[in-house]
């Protein structure tokens, strides 16, 4: 399968989403966000799509680390784009989880760190929405399709969010609108990682590419094809991928209800 069928016209999707951004916070009558920036694409890509349509001074920034702080790229590119100082805050929540850590009697073993990851993704939301809080502000998230379909998310953690503005782009759709927005290279090129762990990367995890997981779930989800067809096409690592939704289906369904 050819990767044209992923690409996208930038300048058109560009107009689209600050269109949507606009409209969002102009119903809301809400003239800030607050969004937090982990030092990858996806945080970079939404922040910039923020300043398309706030004033900067209108923008909180949050950077939330457990491990050393990843934040001076971003840090530059925040500041090129006229964010006050006072805006940027950079917090540890290394105290705080390692307290629950402690409370819940975890272990440091590779059963809990799926737990000790869940926990600081809550941790990060928590913050977040006590600064929305303060501003008066939505709090703007940063998942993209890719990680929605596979259920890369923390429920009530980084899943949790105001306003979406690139869940509705593939990873790899998101790294072309990154470049015509002029993100540095030296964060496109990052490992994509959610930062949960040590040495943590998402492609690590998944045991496939964003690149692969792409052209599966576009030819499953958009074109209807079977696993089967899909197969026949040479994508090996193609049950594996639907298999990822497949397991983490029930985070798109819960809570459960009467009807």
């Amino acid at each position: 399968m050819s990767n044209n069928v992923l690409k996208i016209d930038t300048k058109q999707e560009l107009e689209k989403i600050t269109s949507f951004l606009t409209k969002t916070f102009a119903k809301q009558n809400i003239s800030k966000a607050v969004i937090g920036i982990s030092g990858g694409i996806d945080s970079a890509t939404s922040f910039a799509l923020l300043t398309k349509v706030l004033k900067p001074e209108n923008i909180i920034v949050v950077h939330m680390y457990y491990f050393e702080s990843k934040f001076l790229e971003m840090e530059k590119l925040i500041l090129e784009k006229k964010v006050p100082k006072k805006n940027i805050h950079l917090i540890s929540i290394k105290d705080s989880v390692d307290t629950v850590i402690k409370l819940q009697d975890i272990t440091d073993s590779e059963e809990d760190k799926v737990r000790i990851g869940n926990i600081s993704a809550r941790m990060r939301m928590i913050i977040l929405y006590d600064l929305a809080k303060k501003y008066n502000a939505l709090v703007c998230g940063t998942e993209n399709k890719s990680e929605n379909l596979l259920g890369y998310f923390t429920r009530f953690g980084d899943q949790a969010s105001d306003v979406e503005p690139i869940e509705h782009l593939y990873k790899t759709q998101v790294f072309e609108l990154a470049r015509y927005l002029g993100i540095p290279e030296t964060i496109i090129n990052q490992p994509p990682t959610a930062g949960l762990w040590q040495g943590q990367t998402d492609e690590g995890q998944f045991g496939f590419t964003y690149q692969e997981a792409d052209q599966v779930l576009y030819m499953h989800f958009e074109d209807g094809q079977s696993l089967k067809e899909i197969e026949k096409r040479g994508y090996t690592n193609a049950k594996k991928i639907l298999q990822w939704h497949k397991n983490n289906l029930f985070k798109h369904q819960t809570p459960y209800t009467i009807k």
